[in-house]
């Protein structure tokens, strides 16, 4: 048994087609395999029509019965063996295909981070994460009927050479002939196809968008406008789907139509000859039987160049998304990382963040504590890691992204809490004992989340955390970032949608948590900012103040009415 999934590799996104290639490379083994196996069915197949003709050319006396009986048996009970061996080794390829797939897109993916929801709307990467890896999937798992149907077909021009040498020609002759004869239908297939396949990850797009404003759009009475837009562009993608359907139903009919007439033909042709002498009963049953095959391999060959249609178009779409350009790509001579204790800068805004402190960030205008947070992440270009015993300041953009990943961490609101058990979700790389993640859960004030489930930590969230309220899943997503103890913390307004109290606890469990180390509370909670041990008013995109909370209340009127106000509206 072989463990999947298997280590990805580097993926060929140049074309769709060398993406298809790169992934035969990777799985040659496994393909060739289940090729061998399906090759030798077919060819089993083939050989049983030809042992029964010999046997009744052989003149059918009792010993001739029974060794051609045996000779039957054989053939049989070994295309039985592979029957079940050939099963899973495509099933194998369709697993492999699709979890190296699903691979390469979720770590281009995490590579990516904002840049993929910017680059492509969201219908279009669930589209690829679903759809388009079944396509490739399906490709590969049939990719063995592909070649079996060449060797039967190899073998069945074989031995008609050797029996009739028209029926021979025939065979190699008509068989390219069917295939051109179904060329006209596969690039307007393919056409409809990629066409179906935009307007369905549009239509997904706007389903998303749907679902995430639907309360704003019922507060302005607009759901039943975009309501009608939405039916309208779902009629769009039905319509596009009977299209490819019919083309599809053209191509089935096509299908069944060619290795008809080639099997009514030589079925004409080898009674005429029978008829006339020229061949033998028995090569005529024979005859017969290899046509079938024929005709079950033109139809498995023809079945296969609609997988591949399907596979490329899907293909193309993967290979779309790893050819996407991070926004902030790694330097191509990085820098030296600093070592020992680090502090950040924003030279845009004048921010600065001392090592070892925990420094607040108080601004008037929300767009401001978006813009500085991304900076100090690397997620916009302008952020700096500053060395505490040196002071030397290197520019975020100049180090590899990985280790500005590694040592900084932004953790704001929309972070993503994914399914799974709660222990798996505070610490991933399971490397924490339940005594630390029971400190970081006190910490963030989330013990009741924890006790809500009589499985403790074992308890299971759904996506997103739904099945917890907004301060729940904000405090699980405070918890999971003092669970990663990165070497710099910034918290983006981490205690904005829990009560006064858990509020408090966080303010006052979150500066002992963090004593020692770099952190930054984007925020404008008195009660967090009570806590820190510095606090930069930014007015204008610009630091206009600093000092202790309590001084800024007292000497800054800006900051006094941005904080007070805050409190105004949390109270009911």
């Amino acid at each position: 048994m072989r463990d999947l999934p298997q280590p990805p590799g580097d993926p060929d996104h140049r074309s769709a087609d060398r993406f298809l290639l790169w992934m035969a490379w990777k799985e040659w083994r496994p393909l060739l395999w289940a090729g061998v196996l399906a090759s030798a069915y077919s060819a089993g197949s083939v050989l049983l029509s030809a042992v029964i003709g010999a046997a009744l050319d052989s003149g059918l006396d009792t010993r001739s019965v029974l060794y051609w009986a045996g000779v039957l048996a054989a053939v049989i009970v070994a295309c039985t063996v592979f029957i079940p061996l050939g099963h899973r080794a495509e099933c194998f390829n369709w697993y492999a295909s699709a979890y190296r797939t699903v691979q390469v897109i979720c770590s281009r993916a995490a590579d990516l981070g904002p840049t993929l929801t910017r680059r492509l709307p969201s219908g279009e990467v669930i589209a690829v994460g679903t759809e388009d890896i079944e396509q490739i999937g399906d490709f590969w798992e049939r990719s063995a009927m592909l070649v079996a149907s060449l060797v039967s077909m190899v073998v069945v021009a074989v031995l008609m050479l050797t029996s009739h040498l028209t029926f021979g020609l025939i065979v190699l002759v008509a068989v390219p002939l069917i295939m051109l004869g179904i060329a006209p239908v596969l690039r307007p297939l393919a056409r409809r196809q990629e066409h179906q396949r935009t307007r369905k990850a549009e239509l997904t797009t706007r389903a998303s968008d749907l679902v995430a404003g639907l309360r704003v759009l019922r507060g302005v009475g607009g759901e039943r406008t975009v309501g009608e837009r939405y039916r309208e562009e779902s009629q769009e993608v039905r319509a596009a789907g009977v299209r490819v359907g019919w083309m599809d139903a053209a191509l089935q009919a096509l299908r069944e139509l060619y290795p008809g007439l080639l099997l009514v033909g030589i079925v004409w042709y080898g009674a005429r000859l029978a008829l006339n002498g020229e061949i033998t009963v028995g090569q005529l049953v024979a005859f017969y039987g290899f046509t079938t095959n024929l005709a079950v391999a033109v139809r498995h060959l023809m079945q296969s160049v609609t997988l591949y249609i399907s596979a490329r178009v899907a293909a193309g779409r993967v290979a779309r998304v790893l050819s996407l350009a991070h926004d902030h790509p790694d330097p191509e001579s990085p820098a030296e990382a600093p070592t020992g204790p680090c502090g950040l800068h924003d030279p845009v805004s004048g921010v600065r963040v001392p090592a070892g402190l925990l420094t607040a960030v108080v601004c008037a205008d929300t767009a401001d504590a978006t813009a500085i947070s991304a900076r100090l992440g690397r997620y916009a270009e302008g952020g700096h890691l500053v060395e505490e015993a040196t002071g030397r300041s290197v520019p975020l953009s100049d180090l590899p992204l990985r280790e500005v990943r590694r040592r900084v961490l932004v953790a704001a609101n929309d972070a993503h809490l994914f399914s799974g058990p709660l222990r798996d979700e505070l610490s991933p790389d399971g490397g924490l004992s339940e005594e630390r993640l029971a400190e970081v859960v006190r910490v963030a004030a989330a013990e009741d989340v924890v006790r809500q489930s009589p499985d403790g930590w074992d308890a299971l969230l759904t996506e997103r955390g739904r099945e917890y309220s907004g301060g729940q899943q904000q405090r699980l997503r405070l918890a999971r970032a003092l669970a990663h103890d990165p070497d710099v913390l910034v918290l983006v307004e981490p205690a904005s949608a829990v009560d006064a109290h858990s509020e408090a606890a966080i303010g006052a469990r979150l500066a002992a948590e963090r004593s020692g180390r770099t952190t930054v509370l984007v925020t404008t909670s008195p009660l967090l900012l009570d806590r820190t041990d510095h606090v930069r008013f930014v007015r204008d995109g610009r630091v206009v103040a600093e000092g202790s909370h309590h001084d800024l209340l007292a000497s800054e009127p800006g900051y006094a009415a941005t904080v007070l106000r805050t409190v105004l509206e949390e109270q009911p």
